[in-house]
């Protein structure tokens, strides 16, 4: 107690000033209008930056949610687009969709002649390899989620890969960049109705390989490149990449082999969805059987 009584004597002069500079201040601004208006401008200028400064501070730490809620967003739309459903021809007026795990309850019915073809699920990128000849890519769901092998995967931007391995939580996606047979996606260029097939050759992970497409095709830089709809992975015209050059090879080669640069970015992949296709069961039964009694 006594060392405070001696500070404050010993600064008593400087702190009596400083009283005497506020009130001084206070007097100003409430008597004059011109200083009063400067301040008032001043102080909201300063405290507006503040503010700014705290905002973006406040929404850098709220990014993770922020993703979270953009992505279970674009699963809600992804899942109500009409691409995600087949016209049939019935003379019932009402198809339920028996989808498991949706709960979005304007969308499990569906009005008029259509039912639901394509599911997609939102999933987290834990792990993700570019630099390999074959490429793998996991993601946190798996099948207690209802994720099975042989699901087609995109992102916001394009294709992405092919579902391999599936545990209860986990599921590991053979990725577009691997130099394997088993990840060959149809394809078609634009609005054209040519059709070609898109392989990784290994050399760079933002571009891959269109072959097969005939000579007949009208195909210029710049193109989108993007899935056919034949395969039973993935719905038809989402993105796979954009034509970066054509080459014309030989005069007996009857196809151009064309290189794209490739829409979903693999350096930076945080986000992707599992599509499900829900009549490919069905559809594969089918084939299977049509082949077998053709031998």
């Amino acid at each position: 107690m006594r060392n405070l009584i001696i500070f404050f004597r010993r600064y008593f002069n400087f702190f009596l000033f400083l009283l005497l500079e506020v009130i001084c201040l206070v007097l100003v601004f409430q008597r004059n209008n011109f200083q009063r208006a400067a301040y008032l401008s001043s102080a909201n200028d300063i405290s507006g930056k503040l503010y700014d400064k705290y905002s973006n501070v406040q929404y850098y730490f709220h990014l993770k949610s922020t993703n979270d809620s953009l992505v279970n967003e674009n699963v809600r739309l992804h899942n109500a687009l009409r691409s995600s459903f087949d016209s049939m021809v019935t003379t019932n007026g009402v198809k339920i969709d028996t989808i498991r795990q949706y709960s979005d309850d304007t969308l499990r019915r569906v009005i008029g002649t259509q039912i639901r073809r394509y599911q997609y699920f939102a999933a987290k990128v834990i792990n993700n390899s570019i630099n390999k000849p074959i490429n793998y890519i996991t993601i946190h769901r798996g099948s207690a989620q209802g994720i099975r092998p042989n699901m087609g995967v995109i992102s916001s931007s394009g294709v992405v890969g092919v579902v391999r391995s599936v545990s209860e939580n986990y599921s590991v996606i053979l990725s577009l960049l691997s130099k394997s047979n088993s990840v060959s996606i149809s394809a078609r260029v634009g609005q054209g109705k040519e059709m070609g097939s898109v392989h990784w050759d290994g050399d760079d992970a933002g571009f891959a390989t269109l072959k097969d497409v005939p000579k007949s095709a009208r195909i210029h830089k710049g193109d989108t490149v993007v899935t056919s709809g034949y395969s039973a992975l993935f719905p038809e015209n989402i993105p796979i990449g954009y034509v970066e050059n054509i080459t014309i090879g030989d005069k007996a080669s009857t196809a151009y082999t064309i290189r794209i640069r490739l829409a979903t970015n693999f350096y930076n992949l945080q986000y992707v969805y599992v599509i499900e296709n829900l009549l490919k069961d069905e559809q594969q039964r089918l084939e299977d059987s049509t082949y077998k009694l053709i031998k």
